[in-house]
């Protein structure tokens, strides 16, 4: 059933009672970087990890949960999400300088992180600041950019689950390309990266150099979601969906960057349909260009509304 389903039949579903902030069908558009999909059944933000773990103790039995995150990699469909939309607010957002490291909150971003640990002449978390999300889900996808990526820095990671916290180990988490192997249900709460003394100037001067290249090559100040689709081994993406023509290619509102043709716009007025559509046909046509099957690097998540489907074909 779908969150206007769930309402539509007398209101949503129940879920435990809990000391944060609960709304039911909360429009969770304004959230994501794309700006697009619709409402939660349940959007959540616990007060506390205390909180957190009362939430998942006492969930019923295949109510779905979402964790949101910063929503820079992803679609939410147009008919919404069911079931509990989590977001971690300020409660989880703490971040705490160490002689050797950052401990940090799931809540925080990336940059932040980074910023922490540059003002405390702390380096190696530089490519953090290229990195347009917050720690939990870095943690959950072994976020990386500019040669780097978390599994190379991460101490541990704390998790709320069902059953409380724990603390994992970097080498419990299973890390490969963009993915953690966290435990069922489970919900990034803090981690721990390690970091080393470093010239407050050298570590400046990289990241300003990952700031000039973002602004150079990627559609920053667009509606975005970051890269959409996966590097195929021994390939780039951006490289395949030029070479497939792709470049510029339009579906209503959303649009293939002209600036990164590995990145989806919305150029105002685009539905979560619109920009799914427009890059499945990306991924045919690279699919008929090369014989390579692109993977999708952004989530997508949630239900169609049943008018969904688009008329017509994508524009060049």
């Amino acid at each position: 059933m779908s969150a206007r389903g769930a309402m539509a039949a007398g209101g949503p579903r129940a879920i435990p009672a809990i000391r944060g902030r609960v709304q039911a069908g909360a429009p969770l558009a304004p959230f994501t970087w794309f700006r697009v999909g619709g409402p939660a059944e349940w959007l959540v933000r616990p007060a506390d990890a205390e909180d957190l773990v009362a939430l998942l103790a006492g969930l019923p039995a295949g109510m779905p949960l979402t964790v949101l995150g910063a929503a820079s990699n992803l679609i939410i469909r147009d008919g919404g999400l069911p079931g509990v939309a989590l977001r971690l607010g300020g409660g989880f957002g703490a971040v705490v300088v160490e002689p050797d490291g950052i401990t940090a909150g799931a809540a925080a971003l990336d940059v932040t992180v980074a910023q922490h640990a540059a003002a405390a002449g702390l380096g190696g978390l530089e490519f953090l600041s290229g990195i347009p999300g917050s720690i939990g889900g870095a943690v959950a996808m072994n976020a990386g950019a500019y040669g780097s990526e978390v599994k190379d820095v991460l101490d541990w990671a704390e998790v709320a689950t069902a059953d409380g916290i724990r603390r994992l180990a970097a080498g419990e988490l299973g890390f490969a390309y963009r993915h953690a192997r966290l435990p069922a249900g489970a919900v990034v709460i803090r981690a721990r990266f390690r970091a080393a003394p470093d010239a407050p100037a050298a570590i400046a001067t990289r990241m300003e150099d990952i700031r000039a290249a973002r602004d150079a090559s990627q559609p920053v100040r667009a509606r975005t979601g970051g890269s959409t689709f996966t590097n195929p081994p021994g390939h780039k993406a951006w490289a395949l969906i030029e070479a497939a023509g792709c470049r510029g290619l339009a579906l209503g509102g959303a649009q293939v960057s002209e600036k990164h043709c590995n990145f989806l716009l919305n150029t105002g007025g685009a539905t979560a349909a619109e920009l799914e559509a427009l890059g499945e046909t990306v991924r045919a046509r690279v699919l008929a260009q090369s014989g390579i099957a692109l993977e999708w690097e952004i989530k997508r998540l949630g239900l169609a509304l049943p008018d969904g489907s688009q008329a017509g074909g994508a524009q060049a």
